[in-house]
């Protein structure tokens, strides 16, 4: 190939062009023509900007904002074809353009870098997708509160080491949750914060000599203002690895959820039924109704975890400024937008859809020793040392294990044989609703502890639409 087939708009420089299979490998457009609408809207703003300084004519900047423009629309009524000869998403658009409005358009990239240009294109992308997925999280929260609001009184056994522990509200546990898609919301609110930054500018990764004008650009853009650092601004992803750590943590938290409601929905379990709308069934066996949707966000927590750990390694031993290495920074951050966009809604959606089976919840805390802990505490409350009373009641539970009866079931007499301590109110002690109502400590499973933890959360979520 002689230096006249080389057609790149970087091509000057060299005599031959890229075989056609090296081209792919190195070509981004398949995956960043995500950016597409970033990238016009960026180059809308820098030439507006150029425009404005007096850096090219208004007359020029005119004619590129209003391609650029026509570009805009054409690519949002899916009228655009990208072509992988042309690399990245930068280049396919400037090509688009010349074709457009003829070579004019080669004056937009005047003090602008592809380096600077993608990292816009990220910022801008990655800062709306941000308000996108805490938008969804304040639905999913919502969902839980208004699940748990409707199960304050809902009885089920708490558990540790997937062992029954302690009767506890079900609103109680659904709240538990609300806490986690909280904190994770504030960690997506904080991303903002260095999301929200313009690298436009910086150019390659040194500035330019042109007179521009920063911080129009970034008020153009909508950012709170532009990178301080002009090597920082082409070579920092930061922002997208707090976005994939949050998310991870996000896709942890779901894959938790996810995990107790297949146990929930099981024969063994049976505390909630799943919609239809959520569940699959069986090619072979007709009964089945498998939780295929809990069961797919457990597990795309792990390539989203992958996500993550994939750019880190891209960027542990990076010098700076930009390598070509960044050009794997996209994909990973794409996927895992569309997976935990997707998730939130799904689990929302399973959560508002399922029947809870609230009888067989408090059942299930009746024929057990979840109730232990009580009769210690009984005992305790009365002047008995803590730990005597944990061995006596831990003798008695081993006991009625081998007679096949529970602690509700002992006699009045026994109990007194056991200690002088114990009278005709144990048995209310024992009960699960007492158990549960009883525990007000601050945040406990107690029912007024519970609704005031979901008060909290009404507000705060009001708050958060103010």
């Amino acid at each position: 190939m002689n230096k006249n087939d080389n057609h790149k708009l970087w091509g000057g420089r060299f005599e031959a062009g890229l075989e056609k299979w090296v081209e792919e490998f190195g070509a981004s457009i398949s995956f960043d023509q995500k950016m597409a609408e970033f990238d016009l809207k960026g180059s809308i703003a820098h030439v507006t900007m150029l425009g404005e300084t007096g850096i090219i004519t208004k007359d020029e900047a005119d004619q590129i904002k209003a391609g650029l423009e026509e570009l805009l629309a054409e690519y949002k009524a899916g009228q655009i074809t990208f072509d992988v000869s042309n690399e990245d998403i930068h280049m396919n658009m400037e090509s688009l353009l010349t074709a457009k409005i003829g070579p004019v358009a080669g004056k937009l990239h005047t003090a602008r870098s592809r380096n600077d240009q993608v990292a816009t294109d990220m910022h801008l992308y990655l800062k709306a997708k941000l308000d996108e997925v805490i938008g969804k999280l304040a639905h999913l929260r919502e969902t839980l509160v208004d699940l748990a609001q409707e199960h304050v009184y809902t009885i089920m056994p708490g558990y540790t080491h997937l062992q029954h522990a302690q009767p506890i509200s079900f609103g109680h546990h659904l709240m538990a949750y609300y806490n986690m898609f909280t904190r994770d919301s504030e960690r997506f609110v904080f991303n903002v914060k260095h999301t929200d930054l313009s690298p436009l500018g910086a150019a390659a990764l040194a500035g330019t000599t042109f007179p521009i004008d920063r911080n129009m650009t970034a008020d153009l853009m909508g950012f709170a203002k532009p990178y301080s650092n002009s090597l920082d601004a082409v070579s920092d992803r930061d922002f997208i690895l707090e976005f994939l750590a949050n998310s991870s943590m996000l896709m942890m938290h779901m894959s938790r959820m996810c995990e107790e409601i297949i146990n929930w929905c099981s024969n063994e379990f049976q505390f909630i039924i799943l919609s239809d709308t959520f569940s699959t069934g069986s090619s072979i066996m007709p009964q089945k109704k498998n939780p295929d949707m809990a069961e797919l966000i457990r597990g795309k927590s792990g390539r989203v975890y992958g996500n993550l750990i994939g750019l880190l390694t891209v960027m542990k031993s990076l010098p700076l400024a930009y390598n070509k290495d960044l050009q794997e920074d996209k994909e990973g951050m794409f996927d895992t937008v569309e997976t935990i966009t997707v998730a939130i809604d799904i689990l929302a959606g399973m959560l508002k859809t399922m029947t809870v089976n609230k009888e067989h919840m408090a059942e299930s805390t009746e024929k057990d020793f979840s109730n232990a802990t009580e009769l210690a505490d009984y005992l305790a409350s009365k002047g008995l040392p803590f730990r005597q009373a944990h061995e006596i009641v831990g003798k008695l539970v081993l006991e009625c294990t081998k007679a096949g009866c529970y602690l509700q079931d002992v006699p009045l007499e026994r109990y007194q044989t056991i200690s002088d301590l114990i009278e005709a109110d144990i048995y209310d002690t024992l009960a699960s609703h007492t158990a549960v109502k009883r525990r007000h400590s601050l945040g406990g499973t107690g029912f007024d502890q519970v609704q005031w933890q979901i008060d909290q959360a009404k507000q705060c979520l009001a708050q958060q639409k103010d």
